[in-house]
């Protein structure tokens, strides 16, 4: 059974996110949505929240993925989980030449493999700076995120 790990800030989950993970679960047995605490960035929701907000988003998918939060290297958490295999969403160019880095250092830390998988086409424009972004001026939301996720922004921000 080969389970892989999606981490992740997750601040906020999009439909990007989901598409990562719907797609995942078709290739793997189990997917661990692994979300850090990361306290080094400027975060709109609390661990908590965006815990909450990704196990609404794949309710629906049971036991195939599990949404567990972290606070410790990723590798350190594989670990602790018994996997070796880390899957992660590339949109643009930049993204691959930061996540490339990041693959061969956990590799080179714990031995750990990182697939890249591109988001859907209809999804590769979607980021969460830009999801908050437009949620900070109560702008549409509809096809960015999970109705769930809107809601939660449009109570962070105060918009109707």
């Amino acid at each position: 059974m080969i389970s892989v790990v999606y981490p992740g800030t997750f601040d906020p989950p999009h439909l990007g996110h989901l598409d990562i993970v719907k797609r995942s679960c078709a290739l793997f047995e189990k997917v661990v949505v692994a979300i850090a605490k990361n306290p080094r960035k400027h975060i709109l929701f609390d661990l908590e929240e965006r815990l909450e907000m990704f196990r609404v988003m794949v309710k629906e998918m049971g036991s195939k993925v599990e949404v567990k939060g972290f606070d410790c290297l990723l590798v350190d958490f594989m670990k602790m989980e018994g996997i070796n295999v880390i899957v992660r969403g590339v949109r643009l160019f930049t993204d691959f030449e930061y996540e490339l880095q990041i693959a061969l250092n956990n590799n080179k830390l714990a031995g750990v493999e990182t697939i890249f998988m591109m988001p859907s086409q209809e999804y590769i424009h979607i980021s969460s700076t830009i999801v908050r972004e437009i949620a900070s001026y109560c702008g549409k939301l509809e096809g960015l995120v999970h109705p769930y996720v809107a809601k939660k922004l449009k109570e962070k921000f105060g918009c109707p």
